[in-house]
């Protein structure tokens, strides 16, 4: 019977180790693609500066 006991604290310590490192990883990815976002709009926000400045001289 102990044993049984052990074999399953140990099952629910790996299932809750497994849940917080998939949600580290999906928070790495998630990071990661709001930079990518973030770099895709400064882009954007800068050629459209760049835009007016050049309309503006002919």
């Amino acid at each position: 019977m102990p044993i049984l006991l052990i074999l399953i604290l140990a099952i629910i310590i790996a299932q809750v180790g497994f849940w917080k490192t998939l949600g580290s990883i999906l928070g790495a990815i998630a990071m990661i693609v709001l930079l990518i976002f973030l770099v895709v709009v400064a882009i954007g926000i800068l050629g459209a500066i760049l835009t007016r400045r050049a309309k503006r001289r002919f």
